[in-house]
């Protein structure tokens, strides 16, 4: 099992990479050089690949292995590193993006293949929970290591030699996967299959229907669609409002981005550990309830106005406790997409999986994107009346799962 989730962690490590440099590093780096606010957020596009993955996924499925996706990409990955390093993103925008999305449609490509690995290669409920935590905390670090790590270094080790850095890591892992004893046995692709997997990926509703057919699917969609909604709003907009109301711009980024996200990566980590112990129908019932009771505290944190310690530390206090439910929640959810996915045939396993993956980001995005119109509508009052609302809901969904739905099953037999 460590060769595993060292197998894992690694690959998920790397795939934070692009990530990490496109949310964190690459808006600061690019507003030093002189770029407007409006080409800085164009960027946001380059995050396309991720989207329209389950397009291509049946392709990865059923033609060739595991083994050699994941070595091809990720050495791609390694190129194209090579590539970005030669440019100025002073003067050489457009070519800087061309390579970014490059790294985005790569760094999709080897999701998937990393995810078909993953439903192979983890059995039984420890296994899920180990396997989906190196892959919840391996993203997350390697963001980190992107967007935090790299942009404290670039003034002094520049642009060039940064990707010079990123493409040896690649290369490396690269090397890694290439002879990875976990992938052996894999059994290769027939001709039939390789046609097949070509036909499906011109006709992408075909695909939808064998994957709606899996049992369990269509409630996974509309949980992955809407379990993270008033979590979301409340995390990008509670920040906002002690901004407005209690701390200083440094004090937030300290708080909420480091020790937030150092939480965030402690909850996803005990929920490997909690799933070897207790059944993932449990655990989310318990869960989610009690982050519907750390969202009504948080709402009610907004009565309160006056700046003093005593505010700033609940604050920090609720900041924390949230994004530490957020990240074991994250960790359950993922543990459930690979629960429901291990149901489908293997023949479709990968695509599965990413069909719910992508669903997951954009219940996410869509969201955040509107969190913000919600509050200058009408106030960061009944904006969160409205997110505790969304957050209850998804409490009830889950734990109706668990009393008469898909997730009732996963209690019988399971540790209490």
């Amino acid at each position: 099992m460590n060769d595993k989730l060292v197998f894992l962690g690694l690959l998920y490590f790397v795939q934070g990479i692009p990530y990490g440099l496109q949310s964190s590093l690459l808006p600061v780096y690019l507003r030093g050089a002189g770029h407007s606010f409006t080409r800085i957020s164009l960027t946001k596009v380059l995050y396309l690949p991720w989207v329209l993955k389950v397009l291509w996924a049946p392709l990865v499925d059923r033609t060739g292995t595991k083994r050699c996706w994941l070595a091809a990409t990720v050495a791609g990955l390694a190129l194209t590193c090579l590539a970005s390093g030669s440019l100025s993103p002073e003067s050489q925008y457009m070519g800087v993006a061309g390579c970014l999305l490059a790294m985005n449609a790569l760094a999709s490509v080897q999701d998937i293949a990393a995810d078909g690995a993953a439903v192979r290669l983890l059995r039984g409920q420890g296994e899920l929970g180990l396997g989906n935590t190196a892959q919840v905390v391996g993203y997350k670090a390697g963001s980190v290591f992107a967007g935090g790590g790299l942009l404290a270094v670039i003034d002094v080790a520049g642009w060039r030699w940064m990707f010079t850095l990123l493409a040896c890591v690649y290369a490396g892992v690269a090397l890694f996967v290439w002879g990875a004893p976990v992938l052996d046995g894999e059994p290769g692709r027939t001709p039939s299959e390789t046609r097949r997997g070509s036909r499906d990926t011109a006709r992408p509703w075909r695909v939808w229907k064998k994957l709606m057919a899996v049992p369990g699917t269509p409630w996974t969609v509309l949980y992955v669609l809407t379990y993270k909604l008033g979590e979301q709003g409340a995390i990008s907009m509670f920040p906002l409002f002690l901004l407005d109301h209690h701390m200083t711009a440094r004090e937030l980024g300290l708080w909420n981005g480091l020790v937030a996200m150092a939480f965030s990566i402690g909850g996803s980590s005990i929920g490997g550990f909690l799933l070897s112990q207790y059944s993932i129908g449990l655990l989310m019932r318990r869960v989610f309830v009690i982050r519907t009771v750390g969202m009504v505290f948080q709402c009610s944190l907004l009565t309160v106005l006056e700046p003093s310690p005593l505010m700033k530390g609940i604050a920090v206090l609720s900041l924390s406790v949230q994004h530490f439910i957020a990240g074991l929640i994250t960790t359950l959810t993922f543990t459930c997409m690979m629960n429901c996915t291990q149901r489908a045939e293997e023949s479709i396993q990968a695509t599965h999986y990413s069909f719910l993956a992508t669903l997951e980001v954009l219940g996410k995005l869509s969201f955040s994107v509107l969190a913000g119109g919600v509050v200058d509508t009408v106030g960061f009052p009944i904006a969160f009346l409205l997110f505790l609302f969304l957050t209850s809901s998804s409490a009830l969904h889950v734990w109706h799962a668990t009393e008469t739905g898909v997730l009732k099953d996963q209690l019988r037999g399971q540790p209490q």
